[in-house]
C-alpha cells in the first residue's frame, strides 16, 4: 500500500512540474532572427570543374583554394511580428565574386522575401544576374516529415524535418516551436515553429540562427520589396527556361537556384 501511494505522490509531482514549466515556458511572437548562410566553396567547384580534362581548371581550383577559405559566409535576417516577416541580406556583406570559379548561383542568392502567413502569399525580390524581378506568388507547399531528433540552436530547443522541393533538392530543417511564427530564411515555411537551422546537404549550404532578439517589429519594418519586373513563380520559370536553352549542364542548378 505504501509503494502504490509512492507512485502516487511521484506522478503528482511530475505532472505538477510539467505544468509549471508549461505555464512559465516564454514564447516569442516579434523581434529579429540573424542568420549565417555557409557555402562550401571548394565543394561547389569540385563539382563544377567535374568532367573537365583540360588542366586549367583544375589549375584555378588550386590557385583559388590558396586564396580563399573553403566556407563563403554571408549573413542575413528575419524580422517578424504575428503572421508576417521580412527576410533580407545584411548590407554589410562582401559583393559577389567576380572569379569566374567561384560564381555559383545559389551560393550568391540575395533575395528579399516578404511572407504574409494570413494570406499564405509571399513578395520576393530576386535579383537575377542584371535584371530585378518582384515575384508575387503564393507560399511553396512543403510536405514536410518531422522526426524525433533535436538539437540546439541560439539558445533554442529545435526539432528536425525533412523535405523534397524543387523535385529533387533535399531539405534538413530545425524548428524550434518556443517562437510560434511558421516561416524561416528564404522561402521555407510550414513547420509548426520558426525555422532556426536549414541545411541543402547535396548543395553544400546551411543557414543557421546566430542569435534571437526579442523587440517589438512595426508594419514598416515589414513593408514588401517594390522594385522589380513584375512576375509570378510560373512567369519567372518560363523567362529562366527560355534564358538557359543553351547553357548545357549549367542550366539545371541555376535554375534550381532561382527558383529557391
Amino acid at each position: 500500500m505504501k509503494t502504490i501511494l509512492n507512485r502516487i505522490l511521484i506522478f503528482i509531482i511530475v505532472l505538477t512540474s510539467c505544468n509549471t514549466f508549461a505555464q512559465n515556458e516564454h514564447f516569442v511572437q516579434n523581434g529579429v532572427i540573424e542568420f549565417e548562410k555557409k557555402s562550401n566553396m571548394y565543394a561547389l567547384i569540385a563539382k563544377k570543374i567535374k568532367g573537365e580534362t583540360d588542366s586549367y581548371y583544375q589549375a584555378a581550383f588550386e590557385s583559388y583554394k590558396k586564396t580563399n577559405s573553403q566556407f563563403k559566409t554571408t549573413k542575413s535576417i528575419l524580422s517578424f511580428s504575428k503572421n508576417k516577416s521580412l527576410y533580407k541580406w545584411e548590407e554589410t556583406n562582401q559583393p559577389t565574386s567576380s572569379n569566374w570559379i567561384s560564381d555559383d548561383p545559389m551560393a550568391n542568392l540575395k533575395n528579399v522575401i516578404a511572407t504574409d502567413l494570413d494570406t499564405q502569399t509571399s513578395i520576393t525580390q530576386k535579383n537575377v544576374y542584371d535584371d530585378l524581378y518582384l515575384v508575387k506568388d503564393s507560399l511553396r507547399k512543403i510536405d514536410w516529415k518531422i522526426t524525433d531528433e533535436t538539437r540546439d540552436i541560439a539558445g533554442y530547443e529545435c526539432r528536425r524535418a525533412n523535405a523534397i522541393v524543387l523535385d529533387s533538392v533535399y531539405v534538413v530543417a530545425y524548428y524550434t516551436i518556443q517562437i510560434p511564427f511558421s516561416g524561416g530564411p528564404e522561402s521555407f515555411t510550414g513547420l509548426p515553429g520558426t525555422i532556426l537551422g536549414l541545411a541543402l546537404p547535396h548543395e553544400n549550404m546551411t543557414w543557421f540562427a546566430t542569435k534571437v532578439t526579442e523587440i517589438p517589429i512595426t508594419e514598416k519594418d515589414l513593408a514588401p520589396p517594390v522594385k522589380g519586373k513584375p512576375t509570378d513563380n510560373k512567369g519567372l520559370n518560363k523567362i529562366l527556361l527560355d534564358a538557359l536553352k543553351d547553357w548545357g549542364k549549367w542550366a539545371k542548378k541555376t535554375l534550381q537556384a532561382y527558383s529557391l
